[in-house]
């Protein structure tokens, strides 16, 4: 761990945290709102969410920089942190993934990985990071296909974002960022079941999706390393 890179991207993605509730807001309602669902007004204006997810976009930026460190992979993780938690908290009060934020992330994206990686003098990252897309996109088009009542189009197109970041970071971030997804969909959704905090029809999928992402970049080089020992080097 990186105690410079966990201070620097703390610091940066707790200030970008500050825009989550505007963000969220912005996000135009659907022509046709759902009566059980609220509004994306209501979700960005809830009191207390700024100093929340400052706070939580703080938390966030200190595991994912002190995992990288003060690198140029940061140029993308740290715009990435607000990003993802204003997707976390939409689709779980909306059930919900709107296209309005996953697409502009896909155009600010590409080019910073695209820069990050001719700064780090690694062009053959870029050919990992498009395997990523490609793999975890590849995935749950698949699982969409087959059942598409279990997995909804907002799950597929974010997979490509967390294909494309874990995919460039390596091997291990992607084997069990995409691995971890699953397992705590499916053991979380379960639990919070039980617990009778959601009923097992209106387990959203994207939350999970992005915390195993945030565990595949903290663990991921020593997943690597206990998977495949010499060669993740």
């Amino acid at each position: 761990m990186s105690p410079l890179g966990a201070v620097l991207a703390a610091l940066l993605c707790g200030a970008l945290g500050v825009l989550v509730p505007r963000l969220i807001a912005a996000v135009p309602e659907p022509d046709e709102p759902a009566d059980d669902k609220q509004t994306y007004a209501d979700i960005g204006t809830r009191p207390g969410l700024a100093w929340q997810a400052v706070l939580i976009c703080a938390v966030i930026g200190a595991l994912v920089g002190g995992a990288v460190g003060p690198t140029w992979p940061l140029l993308f993780l740290v715009p990435l942190v607000p990003v993802g938690v204003a997707l976390a908290l939409i689709d779980w009060r909306t059930r919900l993934l709107p296209t309005r934020i996953i697409a502009p992330t896909y155009v600010v994206l590409v080019p910073l990985v695209v820069i990050a990686a001719l700064a780090d003098g690694e062009p053959r990252m870029l050919l990992r990071a498009l395997i990523g897309w490609a793999v975890m996109g590849g995935i749950y088009v698949l699982l969409w296909l087959v059942h598409p009542a279990g997995m909804g189009y907002g799950d597929v197109r974010l997979s490509g974002i967390l294909g494309i970041v874990l995919g460039y970071l390596g091997w291990g971030e992607l084997t069990l960022g995409a691995w971890s997804a699953f397992l705590l969909g499916g053991l979380g959704g379960l639990v919070l079941v039980a617990l009778k905090v959601i009923d097992k029809k209106n387990n959203p999928f994207g939350p999970w999706m992005l915390i195993g992402a945030l565990i595949g970049i903290v663990a991921g080089p020593v997943f690597a390393v206990w998977m495949w020992g010499d060669l993740a080097a």
